[in-house]
């Protein structure tokens, strides 16, 4: 299984015939526009598309990407339907603690505390839950993209529902966990085998570098990948 991170959020996940591209902010994403990639590049061959909420660093490129690609949009309900009235011609709806099943993998959906709305004529609509995803490929190791989120007990639950071992952990502080609770969720509820930090350095409100959650981790299993570099897992 091959992982790519685009900055921010977004990772891409190649597993079997399928390749799954998650929370795609990357025309407007500093960090991607940094790295030298193209957005085609990027978006060569996906065959799905995940968010885990609706925020606008987020869902990003969603549309345009579906639209492309001819790629379905996992999401959770609402906001699969509100973007399927912004254009994607396939969803994929699910909602907290449901699977979707296709052909390489399972999808998800589990709880993550953070907020989820769109701004549409300066009135925020309501897009659903905000979660985290988990991924089950039929060959490779269970992944859990966290979403955006704060230190949650249900992270017990999750790992021993479905044993991650590859997470990719927000780690950016003031709109989700920063070094220090990103570390601790680690270290309290999971295995991780391998953890990829993300949500930091793309908004100068955030942390900059991973720096300081490596240095919480005492760099034990952290992968800090280079933007657009696929690395093996």
């Amino acid at each position: 299984m091959k992982i790519t991170w685009f900055g921010h959020s977004c990772f891409r996940i190649d597993t079997g015939s399928s390749s799954i591209l998650i929370d795609p902010f990357l025309s407007f994403n500093p960090t991607f526009a940094n790295s030298g990639i193209s957005l085609h590049q990027a978006i060569k061959g996906v065959t799905h598309v995940a968010l885990t909420h609706g925020h606008e660093d987020h869902g990003g490129d969603t549309v345009a990407i579906c639209k492309e690609t001819g790629a379905p949009l996992l999401a959770v309900h609402e906001l699969a339907t509100y973007l399927a009235g912004q254009g994607v011609e396939k969803i994929d709806p699910g909602n907290t603690g449901g699977t979707l099943y296709h052909k390489d993998f399972d999808l998800t959906f589990v709880p993550a505390w953070h907020s989820a709305s769109h701004m549409v004529d300066g009135r925020p609509i309501y897009l659903g839950a905000c979660c985290g995803l988990v991924i089950t490929p039929n060959q490779g190791k269970t992944v859990y993209h966290m979403g955006d989120t704060a230190i949650c007990s249900d992270m017990a639950l999750i790992d021993e529902i479905y044993t991650p071992k590859i997470g990719f952990v927000p780690i950016g502080d003031r709109y989700t966990m920063g070094a220090r609770t990103a570390a601790l969720a680690c270290k309290r509820f999971f295995k991780f085998e391998t953890i990829v930090p993300c949500h930091y350095g793309t908004f100068p409100v955030l942390d900059q570098t991973a720096d300081k959650f490596v240095a919480e981790m005492g760099g034990a299993g952290v992968l800090v990948p280079k933007v657009g570099v696929p690395f093996e897992v």
